[in-house]
C-alpha cells in the first residue's frame, strides 16, 4: 500500500486537485488506487449543497491521475489526448472510498491507450478508456 507522499512522487497534481490518496497494487500495465471522500471536501460546497454528489467528470480525472502514477516518468506532466466511451453508472455521495483500477490496453509512439473503471463498494460508478500522453 503506497500513501499520498508515494502519489506525489509520482504524478505533479496538488490539492485541491489531486484526486488519489493511495495506491494499493503496482504492476507493469495495471495500477489500483483509492480517493476517500468525505462530506468535508471542499467539491461538494458547490456540487450540490445539501445533496453532495462527487462529479463524473472528476472520477475520469481520478483514473487519468492513476493512470499518470503508472505511466509517468520522473518531470513529466501527464496529458489526456482523448477520452472515448466515458460512462457514468451510479451516483457517488460521501463518506465512501472511491476506487480506480486501470489498466494499459494499448501504445502507439507516446499515446498509452487506457481502460479505467471506478467503483465504490465493488460497484462500477464509471468507465472510460482514456488516451494519455505526457510533455
Amino acid at each position: 500500500m503506497k500513501d499520498k507522499e508515494f502519489v506525489k512522487s509520482k504524478i505533479p497534481h496538488r490539492d485541491p486537485f489531486l484526486l488519489v490518496d493511495g495506491v494499493t497494487y503496482i504492476g507493469d500495465s495495471e495500477i489500483r488506487a483509492y480517493r476517500d471522500l468525505s462530506e468535508d471536501d471542499p467539491i461538494f460546497e458547490g456540487h450540490f449543497p445539501g445533496n453532495p454528489v462527487y462529479p463524473g467528470v472528476l472520477m475520469i480525472e481520478g483514473i487519468a491521475q492513476t493512470a499518470g502514477i503508472l505511466l509517468l516518468e520522473p518531470k513529466k506532466t501527464p496529458l489526456f489526448a482523448g477520452i472515448e466511451h466515458a460512462r457514468f453508472k451510479e451516483i457517488v455521495q460521501p463518506p465512501c472510498r472511491l476506487e480506480y483500477n486501470v489498466r494499459v490496453i494499448g501504445k502507439k509512439m507516446n499515446i498509452v491507450k487506457i481502460e479505467g473503471v471506478a467503483y465504490v463498494e465493488g460497484k462500477p460508478c464509471a468507465r472510460a478508456t482514456l488516451l494519455v500522453s505526457s510533455l
